[in-house]
This record gives structure tokens, sequence and C-alpha cells, in this order.
């Protein structure tokens, strides 16, 4: 069992199995997907199993996976749609002013008057730049946000708050 306190941090869905030898097929939740090459250990699902990874292949986008502790498509079935996640330790360390997925998605996104324009619930990776989608979910409205350093004001993930000065026709 891994220690009780330790932070986990989801990077990615187990979407589905690949061939019979017990490989899977992983939709990443990492900007950097080729960060799979350097981690050794995963842990599988809310109970966290803990695997060693034994070759990573990247197709189309995803990541296809072979674990040490599985050689058959029999053993891992039943890991379908369940995330995975790295220790805390994993980590990347990103430069200052850069930010996970995971820690900007269900940030609150405020103007600078501290009015709530909403939440933000996904973020469109384009060749520019990326989009934050913030949901106004009282105005059942969305807007779409260019991550450019003009329109932020704050990011405090550890608070999840987002301030940002939107341009005329942003927000309506």
């Amino acid at each position: 069992m891994a220690g009780e306190n330790m932070e986990y941090i989801k990077i990615g869905t187990i979407i589905n199995t690949h061939g019979v030898r017990g490989e899977l097929k992983i939709y990443p939740l990492t900007d950097d997907i080729t960060r799979f090459n350097r981690l050794k250990t995963l842990y599988i699902g809310d109970n966290k199993y803990k695997v060693e990874i034994e070759k990573v292949k990247y197709h189309k986008g995803l990541v296809i996976l072979k674990f040490e502790e599985f050689d058959n498509i029999n053993q891992v079935l039943s890991f379908k749609q369940e995330f995975i996640y790295i220790d805390e330790e994993e980590k990347v360390e990103l430069p200052k002013d850069h930010f996970f997925i995971f820690d900007i998605v269900g940030c609150s996104v405020l103007d600078t008057k501290e009015e709530k324009i909403g939440i933000v619930t996904e973020v469109i990776q384009s060749a520019s730049n990326d989009v934050y989608v913030v949901k106004d979910y009282e105005k059942n409205k969305e807007y779409l946000v260019p991550a450019v350093k003009e329109f932020f004001v704050n990011i405090d993930i550890d608070n999840k708050r987002i301030i940002i000065d939107p341009i005329e026709g942003m927000i309506e």
C-alpha cells in the first residue's frame, strides 16, 4: 500500500485494451504526451493499483502502455474507463506561468471587479494558444477565453480562482 497521505495526479484515462498481450490505450490528460517515456510507476483506478511501465508507444495522439504486471488482455479488461495516476513526486516542474490542465479545469473565473463569470469546464488546445471554456451555469452560457497573458490578471491555483480582464465583447 502506498503512503496514506500521498497525493496523486491524474494523467490519463484508460479507454480500451490494445491487442491481446495486456496493453492498454490511454487518453492522455497532459500537455506533454512524451512524458510517459520518463515514467516508471503508475497507479490505476480509485484503489491506486501500482504498476510498472514496461513499454510506451504512441498512436494518433493516444498512449499505448504495457505494464510488467500484465501479459494478457483478460487481466486488464476491468481497467477500462479507469484513470491512471502518478504520485505527486513524479509531477513535472512547470515553467513559471504554466499550469496543468487539471489545475485549470474547475477554477472559478472572475473579472477585475471580482464578479463571477463562470467555471472553466475544459481547455481546448490549439496551435497558437490554449483556449479556456468558461461556463456560466446561471445564464447557461459558455465563453471562450484565449489563454494569453493580456487577459489574465491572476491565476491562483491553490484557491481555484482566475481573475481575467476581458476585452470588449469577450464576455457578453
